[in-house]
């Protein structure tokens, strides 16, 4: 289960903290809904093909440290600065300042996004050793859900406790640079002790200055995690998370030419599950999807002007997953996705695309998946006390990256933050996500809401509550369920 604990520190403004703090992969592609655009699923050879024609869909969550519980497209608002974009090629890009470095003026905290500012006597100190600065920060909590294993017909209430350490170190050196975070999170429920989980994790990421227009980029996670009950890929009559290690690495090399940005990089990404169990008591291996995911992708970006440009990535992938054997879960794809990218000062910002996406399975029995993909995401400052996000999406996803379930996600997404004083900060978030199954006749809808507040009380300290409330309709009843989560946070940070 996802746990929604935010670390409540104050987001440090740089490029490679925005990247660290991350917690969310983006899904596998994006897409357009209208104009007759149809996705197809492509079986065996005899097999009846199904189009499907999207509609409206939906997700959720605001500002969050953990990743979605239930939906297909998890909520994201971070944004990404160049040369970030470059390792997520599929991550909204912001256009360059193209103003002389030795006159640019340094930006007010009242003009950065409300969750990323940092006012005078709120931002955290941190202790220098030579050319490093440390950051630590300890977070603990509690939080009550009302439908700890997301069931339908066995719904059951408690209390948990949540305590999460973790460590930023970050180099001050001239030239190049390393950002390295190790972070854990244990979570201990009053009464049902099968969910209790620990998480630990190791991320870093690095930047060599080859030239002044050039740049290898890297960044690596190394790190032993849980998928929560009631997510899309954990088995419907599990009553513990699924335990897993995962190692990833990306390395990029980032190239400026002038109006034109261009960068070409390699990642892979190694998992390595553990088993759950069944309320029966029996055990659920998970070995299935063991196995590695290799990816080489690019991008290129043109700044028409100071406040248009334009963008194209492309990234294949080749899934060698264990499967089982009487089937095979490998498989071969690739994601493509071009728009425009637009910055009107701090008023307005956004990214638009449209593309396309297939993933071809070897297993005749799931075939090809494939279909045209968008995505638009905009963020609008009425004033400098506001942000509202708006985010649509359409993609054709798996439930997981090692599973073969095949899911037609569409979503739109509202969120807001609101500095109601400069150590005050509320956030509102709320969407609906459809998401439709390839290869099972299965429908679900899913309603989120979330509401939190969070007060800093000095440079050292903060508060924050929150409530977040989920429902799925399926048309499979025992993936059908609701739940509410009311919870507070404590944060120290030096």
């Amino acid at each position: 289960m996802g746990i929604a604990v935010e670390v409540l520190a104050a987001f440090c403004a740089s490029a490679g903290d925005a990247v660290m703090e991350s917690g969310c992969e983006l899904a596998q592609a994006s897409a357009p809904a209208k104009g007759g655009r149809q996705f197809r699923f492509v079986g065996a050879r005899g097999r009846r093909g199904l189009a499907m024609l999207p509609g409206p869909t939906a997700a959720i969550l605001l500002g969050l440290g953990s990743a979605a519980n239930a939906q297909a497209i998890p909520w994201t608002t971070g944004e990404f600065a160049s040369p970030w974009n470059a390792l997520k090629v599929f991550e909204p890009s912001s256009l360059p300042d193209r103003t002389d470095p030795d006159n640019r003026e340094e930006i007010a905290p009242e003009d950065l996004p409300v969750k990323k500012r940092q006012h005078p006597g709120y931002e955290p100190v941190g202790i220098r050793a030579g050319s490093w600065m440390f950051n630590p920060y300890l977070t603990a909590g509690t939080f009550y859900d009302s439908n700890v294993f997301s069931s339908n017909s066995a719904q059951r209430s408690d209390i948990a406790a949540v305590v999460q350490p973790s460590l930023r170190a970050r180099s001050l050196w001239a030239q190049h640079g390393l950002d390295l975070k190790l972070d854990a999170q244990s979570t201990a429920y009053s009464q049902n002790s099968s969910l209790n989980q620990t998480n630990a994790s190791l991320k870093g990421n690095g930047w060599i200055d080859v030239a002044r227009d050039t740049m290898l980029l890297m960044n690596f996670q190394v790190a032993h995690l849980n998928e929560g009950v009631g997510t899309l890929s954990s088995p419907s009559n599990a009553i513990a998370p699924i335990p897993y290690d995962l190692a990833s690495g990306d390395v990029t090399l980032r190239k400026e030419f002038n109006r034109l940005t261009t960068s070409i990089g390699v990642r892979a990404d190694a998992y390595d599950f553990g088993s759950t169990r069944a309320q029966d008591g029996s055990v659920i291996s998970q070995d299935a999807r063991d196995g590695q995911i290799y990816s080489l992708h690019s991008r290129i970006d043109y700044a028409i002007s100071a406040t248009l440009g334009v963008f194209a990535g492309v990234e294949g992938n080749q899934r060698d997953i264990r499967g089982t054997p009487e089937r095979t879960l490998d498989s071969q794809g690739y994601r493509a996705l071009s728009g425009i990218t637009v910055g009107l000062s701090n008023l307005v910002t956004g990214e638009f695309g449209v593309g396309y996406v297939q993933q071809r399975f070897v297993d005749p029995t799931i075939g090809t998946v494939e279909g045209p993909s968008y995505r638009a995401r905009l963020t609008w400052r009425p004033t400098r006390l506001l942000d509202v996000h708006v985010n649509a999406e359409q993609i054709i996803t798996q439930t997981s990256e090692t599973s073969p379930n095949a899911v037609l996600a569409n979503t739109v997404q509202l969120g807001l933050d609101y500095e109601l004083r400069r150590n005050v900060i509320m956030s509102l978030a709320g969407g609906y996500e459809n998401d439709r199954f390839f290869g099972q006749v299965r429908k679900d809808n899913v309603i989120t809401s979330d509401a939190r507040v969070k007060y800093l009380l000095n440079r050292f300290a903060a508060v924050s509550a929150y409530y977040r409330y989920t429902r799925r309709d399926s048309d499979l009843s025992a993936f059908t369920f609701d739940k509410h989560l009311v919870g507070v946070n404590v944060t120290t940070q030096f």
